[in-house]
């Protein structure tokens, strides 16, 4: 009742997600279309970048087929993965004990960690919180540039996908669990969006709101959803070339 889908072609210094979303899109349409042949009432957890737009277009699949787009759920948990381990080299609390909510999207400036919400983050000074909250934002980046070309963030996110097909399949057996994910959503004004969503036996059970934030999340947030905006629509007329024959 669970598939993960980590595919596609990582990204290399000097790539954007534009550039990905060219290369991408097509190999999730292939393998989220042999979802909907084969195991169409599973959840299936797509690690294939840029997420922001991929994750929409396999949603829009997923309703040609006569599908619930909710069974498309975008894993966002190596940004909470980074979001804690950040907070704990600042405060020493341990990881397992820090839980940052991060909402928005999984790509640059859409990326929104909310420190202010979790009480090991809520104790980091302000004037710390704009480097911290860009450092999360740019951490991709940092690993392949670390790797000068030769790879992306791999064990990590392995770790991150580990995590989220521990909770989706906790809750499909019937033990409700709550992560961030990048799903279909109706929380904001934008149609897809990442934040808090519980896991129960038939996949997405709720979409928690986004809660009090502080002034800084406040300005992000606005931030985050200009930015995700566009590549929501960029990932949907993707799938519309697709499906045309035009050139991406």
């Amino acid at each position: 009742d669970l598939v993960l889908i980590p595919a596609g072609v990582p990204r290399k210094p000097g790539m954007n997600r534009s550039d990905l979303l060219k290369i991408n899109l097509g190999i999730a349409k292939d393998l989220v279309e042999a979802c909907a042949k084969f195991c169409p009432g599973a959840v299936i957890g797509l690690i294939v970048n840029p997420v922001n737009s991929v994750v929409p277009a396999m949603c829009e699949v997923y309703r040609r087929h006569g599908l619930d787009p909710k069974k498309i759920v975008g894993i966002t948990t190596l940004d909470v993965v980074r979001a804690n381990k950040f907070v704990h080299e600042i405060t020493g609390v341990k990881t397992s004990d820090i839980h940052v909510p991060v909402i928005g999207g999984h790509a640059g400036a859409s990326i929104l960690p909310l420190f202010s919400q979790d009480p090991a983050g809520a104790k980091i000074p302000k004037e710390l919180i704009p480097d911290l909250d860009k450092r999360v934002q740019d951490a991709g980046t940092e690993v392949v540039n670390a790797k000068a070309g030769k790879g992306s963030a791999t064990l990590s996110m392995a770790y991150a996908g580990a995590m989220f097909g521990k909770a989706v399949l906790a809750g499909l057996d019937g033990e409700p669990r709550t992560e961030c994910a990048y799903v279909q959503s109706d929380i904001t004004d934008l149609p897809y969006f990442a934040s808090k969503v519980t896991f129960g036996p038939f996949g997405v059970e709720e979409i928690h709101p986004l809660g009090k934030l502080s002034e800084h999340e406040e300005a992000r947030l606005v931030e985050a959803k200009k930015q995700l905006k566009g590549e929501i629509e960029d990932g949907l007329k993707a799938l519309d070339a697709l499906y045309s024959g035009a050139k991406l």
